[in-house]
C-alpha cells in the first residue's frame, strides 16, 4: 500500500485505488468474525440486568464533532472500522486483520471502550464478558525517569495479559474481591463504599516478583479527546501550583513524559496518570500493549512480551510488506488517530433546571472546580478546523493531584508519584450508564454512584469531600444534579 505526501488535513493523502484497498481490507472476513465479535463483546440482551436505553442513547458517544468538513468523514468512517476491528492471530487468510497478541487484554478497541464509553470492570464471580479494566505492572526503581516511565515487572512486563493465542498460556489470571465499609453523611443517610483488592492467581510464567505494583485501569470514555489535545501547553502549565504557594491546599502539576519526537519531555495529558503527551502515542501504545499490535510507533510484534517469554517473542507475526513491515500501517494508525479525535462530546441534559444551577454553585464552593476547570480553549491546527479555537467544558485542568491513600495504587509514572491521578474530564456524565449499560466510575469503576466517587477523594480533595459530606440532603441532590446534566 502507497501513501503519497501529506494533504492539507495532515492525513495520508490516498491514491483513490489505495483508498479502496484499505477499505476493502477493512472490510474482509468481517461478516465470518461476526460469530466471535458477538461472543466476545459484553452482552447487551434485552435479558440482562439494570434499565433499558434506547439505540440512540447507547450510541450518544459515536457521532462526528460538529462542523466536519466532508472531504474528511470518510477518514472517521475508516478510522472507526480500525477501532471496531476483530484482530486475529497468525498466520491467518485475513492479512490485513492478523497479528493478535501472541498476549492481549483484548481483540478491538470497542471490547474494553464499550460504544467508545467506559468499560466494565471484573466482577466477583469472574465473568467473562467483562474486560474494562486492565492492570499495569511495575516494580521499585528507577525506572520512572526512562523512556518507559515505570521499571518494569521482570517475567510479566509494563502490563499484565490475561489472554493469549492458541498454543500459549496467558500471563495470569485476576481475581476481584471487595472490602466494604461505609460512610454517614450529614441526615443520617450511609453509603456503602467498596475497596477493590486484585490478586493474580495461576501466573502462566512463573512467579510475580514479590514487590510487584499492581495498578488496575478502566478504559475511559473517548469523547472529546481531540480537543484536549489542542489545549495550548501555556494554558495547562498557567495552573500549576506544585508547592501550593497560595496555600488553598490544592498543588497540581504537570506530568513529564518521553515523546520519541523530541528531545526534550513532553507535557503528558492522557491516561490515567497523564502518561502520554499525545493521541497519536496513546493509540500506538494501546493498540500494541492491550492487543499486541505492530504499527510504526511500536513496532515490536509481539506485544508486551519479554525476554523472560521466548515462546511469546517467537510467535508467528502479521508484519507485512503491504502494511509497511507491521500488522497496522501507518495508514491505518493515521485513520485510527483521526477518528479518536473527532469523537463528538453529548449535549449536556436541563442544563438550567433550577437544581442543576444551584449544584452547579456548591460544586464551585465546595472547591471542586479548583481541578475540574470547568472550561478550556482549544488552539489553532489547520489539519483539525472543527476542533480548533472552540470553548469547550471539559471540567479538568489535566493536572496531576494526590488523591489521597485510599485510590492510591504505589506505582509511579514518570513524574506521577504512587497517590497522583490526572483529574478526569467530567463532560458525559450523564450518558455513562446508557451508553455501557452499567456505571462504574473512577479508575478502577469501584464507585457505583457519583456519591461514592465524591466520597472516595482525599488528599488535595479532601476539604471539597467533607464539604460535600456535610451538605444538607437537599443540597446534595441539587450537587449531584449538576453532575448529572453533564
Amino acid at each position: 500500500m502507497t501513501r503519497s505526501a501529506l494533504s492539507p488535513t495532515g492525513l495520508p493523502s490516498f491514491k483513490r485505488a489505495s483508498r479502496l484497498a484499505l477499505w476493502l481490507a477493512l472490510c474482509t472476513s468481517q461478516a465470518a468474525m461476526a460469530v466471535a465479535a458477538n461472543s466476545d463483546r459484553a452482552d447487551f440482551s434485552p435479558n440482562r440486568l439494570g434499565p433499558s436505553f434506547s439505540a440512540a442513547e447507547r450510541k450518544a458517544f459515536m457521532q462526528p464533532v460538529e462542523g466536519l468538513p466532508f472531504e474528511q468523514r470518510m477518514n472517521f468512517v475508516l478510522g472507526r472500522a480500525i477501532f471496531e476491528k476483530l484482530w486475529v492471530s497468525s498466520p491467518s487468510s485475513t492479512t490485513a486483520s492478523d497479528g493478535l497478541g501472541p498476549l492481549y487484554n483484548a481483540r478491538s478497541c470497542v471490547q474494553c471502550h464499550i460504544n467508545n464509553g467506559r468499560g466494565i470492570p471484573p466482577d466477583e464471580q469472574g465473568s467473562s464478558n467483562r474486560n474494562g479494566l486492565l492492570i499495569r505492572l511495575g516494580i521499585p526503581g528507577n525506572g520512572h525517569q526512562t523512556p518507559l516511565g515505570v521499571t518494569p515487572e521482570p517475567t510479566y512486563g509494563t502490563q499484565l495479559q490475561t489472554f493469549a493465542v492458541a498454543g500459549l498460556p496467558a500471563e495470569a489470571s485476576l481475581q476481584l474481591e471487595y472490602r466494604h465499609h461505609s460512610v454517614e453523611l450529614n441526615g443520617g443517610e450511609r453509603v456503602d463504599l467498596r475497596q477493590p483488592v486484585y490478586q493474580l492467581t495461576r501466573p502462566g510464567y512463573g512467579e510475580v516478583h514479590r514487590q510487584t505494583q499492581l495498578s488496575p485501569r478502566l478504559a475511559p470514555a473517548m469523547i472529546g479527546l481531540g480537543l484536549l489535545e489542542l489545549i495550548p501547553d501555556a494554558d495547562i502549565l498557567a495552573r500549576e501550583d506544585p508547592d501550593d504557594r497560595n496555600g488553598d491546599g490544592i498543588s497540581g502539576r504537570t506530568n513529564r513524559v518521553y515523546h520519541p519526537d523530541h528531545e526534550q519531555r513532553q507535557l503528558g495529558r492522557f491516561g490515567w496518570k497523564a502518561g502520554q503527551a499525545d493521541l497519536r502515542l496513546q493509540n500506538a501504545s494501546a493498540l500494541n500493549t492491550d492487543i499486541g499490535i505492530s504499527n510504526p510507533d511500536y513496532p515490536l510484534p509481539a506485544g508486551d512480551c519479554t525476554t523472560a517469554q521466548p515462546a511469546c517473542l517467537n510467535a508467528p507475526n502479521g508484519n507485512t510488506e503491504a502494511q509497511g513491515g507491521h500488522e497496522a500501517s501507518a495508514e491505518m494508525m493515521a485513520v485510527l488517530l483521526f477518528y479518536t479525535q473527532h469523537l463528538a462530546v453529548p449535549l449536556r441534559r436541563q442544563p438550567q433546571h433550577p437544581d442543576v444551577l444551584a449544584g452547579e454553585r456548591l460544586f464551585a464552593e465546595a472547591g471542586c472546580s479548583q481541578c475540574h476547570t470547568p472550561s478550556q480553549r482549544t488552539g489553532q491546527a489547520p489539519d483539525r478546523p472543527a476542533l480548533s479555537n472552540r470553548t469547550i467544558w471539559p471540567y479538568t485542568d489535566l493536572l496531576l493531584h494526590d488523591m489521597g491513600a485510599g485510590l492510591a495504587d504505589g506505582r509511579p509514572e514518570f513524574a506521577a508519584s504512587g497517590r497522583e491521578w490526572r483529574t478526569p474530564p467530567l463532560w458525559g456524565l450523564s450518558h455513562h450508564q446508557a451508553v455501557s449499560e452499567e456505571r462504574a466510575l473512577l479508575h478502577d469503576g469501584r464507585a457505583r454512584t457519583l456519591a461514592e466517587a465524591i466520597l472516595w477523594h482525599g488528599g488535595e480533595a479532601e476539604s471539597a469531600r467533607e464539604y460535600f459530606r456535610q451538605l444538607p440532603p437537599q443540597q446534595r441532590k441539587q450537587l449531584i444534579s449538576f453532575l448529572e446534566s453533564l
